[in-house]
């Protein structure tokens, strides 16, 4: 198994991700019709959910939006210059671009959390699990903070499954001569077109 990827590369699929994050927690907080308070916070659970939720598990401190306050301070900074435009477009937002969102973000989230469990030497499965909790966590709790079902429950598209499929995709791409940015971009593009399909052509998990 080849060594995970160096961690500037980690660090600007996080970057990335967290924007995405950002991005779908935006557009949620504006279609509630939340003030630029309302806005902020949501998108800071959205983009730093899942990574914090990682960090606990994997007793990093300290945790990863503390260590690197640069983060907090280009989400604020978006929050600020990306409002106004919000407002104008609130009307014509809709859950397609939330979808769209979600599932980059899930890719991105997912991948870069399973390259840091593998380097934090946990056991192949529970590195694969890292990465899909990481990948959904924020979408969920930016779902509950405005009173919605969670989407990853409620439209009964693979969600988790995707993330899922994704990281053993990477895992088994390790055991390949393929370079870890290679490995890296396309496991969470593969998670991002599976779930876009998913979407697109409407395919369901069969309900118990």
């Amino acid at each position: 198994m080849k060594i995970v990827p160096a961690v500037s590369l980690i660090t600007v699929i996080e970057v990335v991700a967290i924007l995405v994050g950002a991005f779908s927690g935006f557009i949620e907080a504006r279609r509630k019709r939340m003030d630029i308070v309302g806005v902020f916070i949501v998108a800071f659970i959205t983009a730093f959910g899942g990574g914090t939720v990682r960090d606990i598990l994997l007793d990093k401190r300290p945790l990863f939006w503390v260590a690197h306050q640069e983060y907090t301070i280009l989400l604020f900074v978006v929050a600020l210059v990306a409002a106004p435009f919000f407002k104008t477009i609130r009307h014509i937002v809709s859950e397609r671009l939330i979808v769209w969102a979600d599932a980059v973000g899930l890719g991105l989230f997912a991948v870069a959390s399973v390259a840091q469990a593998l380097a934090a030497d946990m056991p192949i499965f529970v590195a694969v699990m890292m990465g899909v909790i990481t990948g959904i966590f924020g979408g969920v709790l930016r779902d509950i903070i405005c009173n919605e079902v969670p989407m990853v429950f409620r439209d009964g598209k693979p969600y988790a499954i995707c993330a899922f499929f994704g990281c053993w995709f990477y895992i088994a791409l390790q055991y390949t001569t393929v370079s870890d940015d290679v490995a890296l971009w396309s496991s969470a593009g593969l998670i991002t077109v599976m779930r876009l399909l998913a979407w697109r052509f409407d395919l369901k998990i069969s309900r118990p």
